[in-house]
């Protein structure tokens, strides 16, 4: 059989740049190695792809959008109440935008779509189910199948936390169920061909008639070639911590600061907090508050991404107790480099980390989550061995399920389903540590009485 040629369209695709950008350059790259790929962007990525070797015209097509994209960001720099925060009101801003881009496609695509040039389009990003498609119903009059997601995001704020949610400037999530009254909210969803899920909460999103055809993906993986590092040191005290994100409320920092505060004090831990953002000034006040050894807590600042691996593998654990986490990349790469997570067992952290792979915080308060997190460290700094004993399951979990290529040859399985209805509907399950890299081959229900 001949590779079906699909036409990716993923407005946000940058090698470059972190985030969704480099989730959809990653996916497109991927599918582009198991099938016959063009690749749609925005015009902002086009000097980078050039940057990466890519051949405008026959690997990729940019599309000039900024008349209201640049509207759009103008706008939400207004409305978001400052860097680094307000990010609804930034897939809000997006999703104005983004009708504007598809109309562009279409004028570009639409006669070549109907000729027959392509067998199937998929629309990689936005990764937001806020996003509707108008390109959905166009495919469906045509007769071409269309691909939708992963689709992530919707987490709701966990009870006790209305502080940090209005210190995030995130006053647009109250209504954030609005977006069901956009125009193609249901046409999306009915006229696509595939919907891939990237979370339990998306799934839980999701009407239930439009269940048969979704597919559990999830969001976030990584590539061999960024991670090539690994960690060998054996853990021993001081046990050596690492966070790695935005300093903003919801990432936590602030609590993992209280939690490991004793244990930062006695020298039976070190840890470094690599990122920047909004809350650094608060952080380091709260450090001397704490009265915390300048020699226990670093704080590094921002560290560009193809360096994250560097500082990753001289640590033994990640420690991020994000309470709202979509994704969750930052765990998969830790474990990429056989750096043991602990996490809150809440949203994308709590799918990608199991108890054979890391530590599991409870969600709760912000009191109760200190204390869990305070106990958990305690322990393993009083038995390095328990962390060692997870560097192993966690570094294989990431390469062998978790990888770009693993998720592209699951992509294509969907592909070659919709395009000959004859094969058997592909069943992606949630991965366990000791499954194969395959794990849809054995398949079973990742909730209750839920088999995606």
């Amino acid at each position: 059989m001949r590779k079906p040629r699909v036409l990716l369209i993923a407005e946000a695709a940058n090698p470059e740049w972190v985030s969704v950008p480099l989730v959809g350059w990653s996916h497109a790259r991927a599918l582009a190695r198991v099938v016959d790929a063009h690749l749609v962007t925005q015009v902002r990525n086009r000097a980078a792809m050039l940057r990466a070797g890519l051949a405008e015209g026959r690997d990729f097509t940019s599309i000039d959008s900024e008349a209201v994209t640049r509207k759009t960001q103008q706008l939400g720099k207004l409305l978001r109440g400052g860097q680094g925060k307000g990010w609804t009101v930034v897939t809000a801003m997006k999703a104005l935008a983004f009708p504007y881009f598809e109309r562009l496609v279409w004028g570009q695509f639409g006669d070549r779509l109907k000729a027959g040039e392509f067998d199937i389009v998929h629309l990689l990003t936005p990764l937001s189910p806020t996003s509707p498609s108008r390109l959905a119903s166009k495919c469906r009059k045509i007769g071409i199948p269309f691909v939708w997601g992963p689709l992530n995001g919707g987490v709701p704020w966990p009870k006790g936390f209305d502080q940090a949610r209005r210190d995030e400037n995130e006053w647009l999530s109250y209504i954030r169920s609005a977006y069901k009254l956009l125009p193609g909210y249901s046409a999306t969803r009915r006229n696509a061909s595939a919907i891939l899920i990237g979370s339990r909460a998306t799934w839980e999103q999701m009407a239930a008639k439009y269940h048969p055809k979704c597919f559990y993906i999830v969001e976030n993986a990584i590539d061999p070639q960024r991670f090539q590092r690994r960690r060998t040191r054996s853990a021993d005290r001081p046990i050596r911590a690492i966070f790695i994100g935005r300093l903003v409320p919801y990432k936590g920092a602030d609590m993992l600061l209280e939690a490991a505060s004793p244990l930062l004090k006695s020298g039976a831990m070190t840890l470094e907090i690599v990122g920047d953002g909004p809350q650094l000034p608060q952080l380091r006040e709260r450090a001397k508050a704490l009265e915390l050894p300048e020699n226990a807590v670093r704080f590094s600042g921002w560290v560009e991404h193809g360096r994250i691996q560097d500082r990753l593998v001289d640590a033994d654990l990640l420690t991020f107790p994000s309470i709202r986490e979509f994704g969750g990349g930052v765990a998969l790469e830790a474990m990429a480099v056989g750096v043991v997570p602990v996490v809150t067992d809440y949203g994308g952290l709590g799918e990608l980390v199991t108890e054979q792979t890391g530590f599991l915080i409870p969600i709760g308060t912000r009191e109760q989550i200190i204390g869990r997190l305070r106990d958990t460290l305690t322990t393993l700094a009083e038995n390095p061995a328990l962390i060692d004993a997870r560097s192993e399951p966690a570094w294989r979990r990431a390469h062998e399920q978790f990888t770009w290529d693993a998720k592209a040859r699951q992509v294509l399985r969907i592909y070659e389903w919709l395009l000959d209805k004859h094969l058997p509907k592909p069943q992606f399950p949630m991965p366990t540590p000791d499954s194969p890299a395959h794990p849809a081959r054995q398949p079973h229900s990742v909730a209750a009485g839920v088999e995606f």
